[in-house]
């Protein structure tokens, strides 16, 4: 029998056993055992080349993994899905725009359409493309919750880096997710668009949607977050409360280098 939309989102976000990936001929995940709350707020922090991004790709299925006794994935419960269908369940924002946005040269497209377009995992909206009532008010609802409206009828291509991240996460929420992947947000913003988009992040985080979140920078790590992941080598080496796991020894062994820590109210910084 199928599970209704409700029924789904109660169970687990995911769930990992003995999960091994390869990326060509190299293993860069090994033996990854890992369980996330539908809704829940998680970190993922570790160097450069440590497998984090490829955990995300992982988790949204964009890699599959090896497959072999023991090995089991399953993603809000259940062990099979159509991707297509899946993709509604959870917003998904890579590190980079450009290969999920129209560039400098694409002139026909704008914020509004770019937003609508996450419906159809298109990077603009082509002529054969149905778009309905509904999903033009979903992704007037998702620029607002970005407080992007004013991106709506910007071309894309003329748009700064905060603004483009803006319009990618708006697009990720287009589908109403409950579950929000996001791998190094803050890369190439400035000061100004980096906080602008923690502020969004944060507001998202307590209207309930869950946050995973990929990050080598302490900064980048919202208050609202309270699991911490660490990962070296293509390992998970720690998992716990941020409390324990985000301390200047505990980073130090992870990035092998000195670290220092610094605390701003709510946030951390490091050095």
């Amino acid at each position: 029998m199928t599970e209704s939309r409700s029924e789904v989102l109660e169970s687990e976000f995911l769930e990992l056993r003995k999960v091994n990936v390869a990326r060509g001929d190299r293993v860069v995940l090994h033996d990854v055992n890992l369980t996330i709350r539908a809704g829940e707020h998680v970190a993922i922090l570790g160097p450069n080349g440590c497998g984090k991004s490829t955990l995300i790709l992982a988790m949204s299925c964009q890699l599959y993994p090896i497959v072999q006794p023991g090995m089991r994935v399953r993603i809000f419960g259940r062990e099979r899905w159509d991707l297509t269908e899946l993709r509604k369940h959870f917003g998904v924002v890579a590190a980079g725009v450009q290969t999920e946005l129209p560039g400098e040269r694409t002139a026909v497209t704008c914020g509004l359409d770019a937003v609508i377009a996450g419906f159809f995992s298109a990077s603009t909206l082509w002529p054969n493309l149905h778009v309905t009532g509904e999903m033009r008010e979903r992704a007037h609802e998702s620029l607002a919750r970005m407080e992007a409206l004013h991106l709506a009828n910007r071309l894309v291509g003329t748009m700064s880096a905060g603004e483009k991240r803006r319009i990618l996460i708006a697009r990720a929420l287009v589908h109403r997710p409950r579950q929000l992947l996001l791998d190094e947000p803050s890369n190439a913003l400035d000061l100004a668009a980096q906080r602008e988009l923690v502020q969004c992040l944060r507001r998202l985080a307590r209207e309930g949607t869950g946050v995973v979140l990929v990050t080598h920078h302490l900064g980048d790590i919202l208050p609202e977050i309270e699991r911490v992941i660490l990962m070296r080598a293509g390992r998970i080496v720690a998992d716990g409360p941020r409390q324990e796991l985000l301390t200047e020894e505990r980073l130090s062994e992870l990035f092998h280098a000195p670290v220092r820590i610094g605390r701003d109210e709510e946030w951390l910084h490091s050095w």
